[in-house]
């Protein structure tokens, strides 16, 4: 993909005229973007890409004739474009999102249940003209890191009958990382899982039925007093905080956004280190921005064992970047083995 020196090179694709309109507005009023085109549908879309340079896609993922997720496999067979998705709050768009994600789109935004106005709007511009920015961003991450690394003593890993969870941290790209390696967890694996994947509600119980059904283990969205037990997965949903309480049970709460995301992994990760009676294995995966590096520094503190995601396989090299710059992870791991990386560590 060549990315102009100038502008951000977008193409607007949605059914819905009025939609096509508010979101080039959006994006037209940042002075870095530019939108070089609209269509209607995914098949006047793939026909603009034949004779127009983009740098960005936003697509809408309901669409007659050819649906989002039709036209996002298409186009990722032919071009090398980020594709943003364009999500209402349905129960359909939340199952094509999910299915979207998975196949490779680089992000999505949900469209404002309500009327497009005031607070709904300037939200969802700012989320829109962020990732937008954010597919284009060239890597300023890179760096030469071995797959073992630490900038502080190493403590001796932990016996594995000292293990009592895994937590688990993705945001942007988490959605394809967490469906490729919760199915590779085997089948009465030992211990429970406890994620937090930056998603708004509504789109955290799709994802999670969704993992169910491609997994060994049971995953499920996480409820207000929820038993942690052996070999379950449980999602934080959508806009509340996941914790674990002092009786060891999962709690679920609406305060403010932390890092700016709400459900936030620190506060999960922070309550396990403190609620768990015994150590973790946490583990950050892609994703914008900071958040687990404070609960990865209360695991490593509490003589648990971090793990970040290799810059190799991140959609976002960012909070594994976060984590290991502070010193808090044992092993650098690409996506791929991070599972087999976990059952070392804690047996099946």
């Amino acid at each position: 993909m060549t990315i102009s020196m100038n502008k951000i090179r977008v193409l607007v694709v949605d059914d819905s005229a009025f939609m096509r309109r508010i979101i080039s507005d959006m994006l037209s009023s940042d002075s870095s973007i530019e939108v070089v085109g609209t269509a209607r549908d995914g098949i006047r879309a793939i026909e603009k890409l034949k004779t127009t340079e983009v740098d960005v896609i936003t697509m809408d993922v309901e669409m007659p004739r050819m649906n989002g997720l039709e036209t996002l496999k298409v186009i990722n067979d032919k071009y090398n474009i980020p594709i943003i998705m364009l999500s209402s709050f349905t129960k359909q768009g939340a199952d094509i999102t999910i299915d979207a994600l998975e196949f490779g789109a680089f992000d999505f935004v949900q469209k404002p249940s309500a009327r497009l106005d005031g607070s709904a709007a300037d939200d969802m511009k700012d989320e829109l003209i962020s990732k937008v920015k954010l597919c284009c961003k060239d890597g300023d991450c890179k760096s030469d890191r071995k797959n073992e690394i630490s900038t502080r003593k190493r403590q001796e890993r932990p016996k594995m009958d000292d293990i009592k969870a895994v937590c688990i941290a993705a945001s942007t790209g988490g959605p394809k990382a967490l469906s490729k390696i919760i199915p590779m967890f085997p089948k009465n694996y030992r211990l429970p899982i406890l994620i937090v994947q930056h998603m708004p509600g509504g789109f955290t119980k799709a994802f999670a039925e969704r993992l169910n059904a491609s997994s060994n283990i049971e995953v499920k969205e996480a409820e207000e007093g929820d038993s942690i037990l052996p070999g379950m997965a449980y999602i934080a949903p959508g806009g509340y905080h996941m914790v674990v309480n002092k009786q060891g049970m999962i709690s679920l709460n609406q305060e403010p956004p932390l890092h700016g995301v709400c459900p936030c992994a620190d506060k999960l990760f922070l309550s396990a280190v403190e609620n768990i009676k015994g150590k973790l294995v946490g583990v950050v995966l892609t994703g914008m921005g900071k958040d687990g590096s404070d609960g990865l520094e209360a695991i490593y503190k509490n003589n648990g064992v971090c793990i970040a995601e290799d810059e190799s396989t991140c959609t976002i090299y960012g909070m594994p970047k976060s984590a290991v710059e502070r010193g808090v992870v044992h092993k650098v791991v690409p996506l791929d083995h991070i599972v087999e990386e976990i059952i070392k560590i804690t047996g099946e």
